[in-house]
């Protein structure tokens, strides 16, 4: 089937990987020539495992197509999927204008039937406003759909998840768009859940919106362990064996963060207000990720003492999460700035990037940054930082205080080597 993809952000150009690996062609279009042009070189701008092979795999083979012109054969796509960005405004509420842009430039290409499949998250009822859109402009009824498709693709992970995901959403007016979509997706294994239109976009603000609520649970709960004397990592491990509860995002640590937990949790609350609709848990919700960081660092001064002279420490991790280069709403960019707006000397390191955070000192090597150091932060749970060498970390840091702020190090291990451990509720 031909396909094509309007948007090549991380949605966008995973999608395209996926779906030429799934023996479609698929023409990609994105207005930043820029991109275009690296992509066409085989430079793909977002570090993901596995991507940039897939990409290059099959532009060799002729399934995947770039360009920098909506006009550039879409004439034969049966099904575009726009996957631009909907970054959040001053409100809250997502910035539609690029969908809009998109769909007006669309409404004139259409010459033949074509599902238009929105994979942005966008709010309950766009779907809806693109269809209605579409008509009021002229175009012809009969020579389109539109379909929500949303995405659940988790940074690190996120070839795999498309590949094997738990579930399908697919969002319809028709069987024939319904239909449309499965033909898509021939050769993955799952479970089709089919909806409305609106449903379907609900789905995606209520699941992300669900798991940051348990983020910010255990990290409240933290709180209160911490006080209580009591390790929340325990606590932790013994609600998870519940089947009601599970075990996926119920670690301590320093907040969620990326492109989506906090946008999504910002635009559902915005959305429900506007409407009269009051959300106390989701607003706790934020309240408590925006108030986490400041915790730790509360922890980490009350654990030095005298501040005056424990004052530089070296941060591990940069990232919103491991296995990738994504330093969106990071909290570990956040950690940073406000141990130095603290007045702490910062010393930081991390495998894949090094952003520019005001006041930090970056190595290019993790044992290099401890040196002069009074304490080691792990702020991103990469995988390297658990096979450290103890003794010279140790050896290298002037101090001996570990604060493991993703609550995932080898406590033991740690210790044995001469580190005084702190994590984030766990006394």
């Amino acid at each position: 089937m031909n396909i094509g993809i309007i948007g090549l952000g991380y949605v966008g150009l995973t999608t395209a990987a996926v779906l030429a690996e799934l023996n479609h062609h698929v023409i990609c279009v994105d207005n930043d020539s820029g991109k275009i042009g690296r992509l066409r070189q085989g430079i793909v701008p977002i570090y993901e495992p596995g991507l940039e092979e897939c990409i290059t795999r099959h532009c060799q083979d002729g399934r995947l197509l770039f360009s920098d012109r909506m006009e550039d054969g879409f004439g034969g796509c049966q099904v575009i999927f726009i996957t631009v960005g909907t970054p959040p405004l001053d409100n809250g509420s997502p910035d539609l204008s690029a969908l809009s842009a998109v769909i007006i430039e669309l409404a004139n290409r259409i010459r033949s039937f074509t599902l238009i499949v929105i994979k942005s998250t966008v709010p309950p009822g766009t779907c809806e406003w693109v269809a209605k859109t579409l008509l009021d402009i002229g175009v012809d009824p009969t020579q389109y759909d539109v379909a929500s498709n949303p995405e659940f693709l988790r940074e690190g992970t996120a070839l795999h998840d498309m590949l094997h995901p738990d579930r399908i959403v697919i969002g319809v007016r028709t069987e024939r768009a319904a239909s449309l979509l499965r033909e898509v997706y021939t050769g993955i294994d799952t479970i089709y859940t089919v909806t409305s239109l609106s449903a379907s976009e609900m789905i995606k603000y209520a699941s992300n919106a669900f798991l940051a609520a348990k983020i910010s649970f255990v990290n409240e709960l933290s709180r209160v362990c911490d006080a209580l004397g009591v390790d929340v990592a325990e606590v932790s491990a013994g609600m998870s064996q519940d089947v009601r509860i599970g075990p996926h995002f119920l670690q301590a640590g320093l907040g969620y963060g990326g492109s989506c937990f906090p946008k999504d949790v910002g635009a559902l609350y915005h959305a429900a207000v506007s409407r009269g609709v009051a959300m106390p848990i989701l607003r706790a919700v934020k309240e408590i990720n925006d108030t986490q960081v400041d915790w730790c660092i509360d922890k980490l001064s009350e654990s030095f003492g005298d501040f005056e002279e424990h004052r530089q420490v070296a941060v591990w991790g940069a990232t919103f999460k491991p296995d990738t280069d994504d330093i969106r709403e990071s909290r570990a960019v956040l950690l940073m700035k406000k141990l130095t707006e603290s007045g702490y000397q910062v010393h930081a390191y991390d495998p894949l990037v090094k952003p520019e955070v005001p006041h930090v000192w970056w190595f290019n090597d993790m044992y290099d940054a401890l040196v002069h150091c009074d304490a080691l932060i792990i702020a991103t749970e990469w995988s390297l930082f658990q096979d450290v060498d103890w003794s010279e970390v140790t050896k290298r840091m002037k101090g001996n205080l570990l604060f493991d702020g993703r609550n995932f190090i080898d406590r033991k291990k740690a210790e044995e080597a001469g580190l005084r451990y702190l994590g984030v509720g766990r006394p």
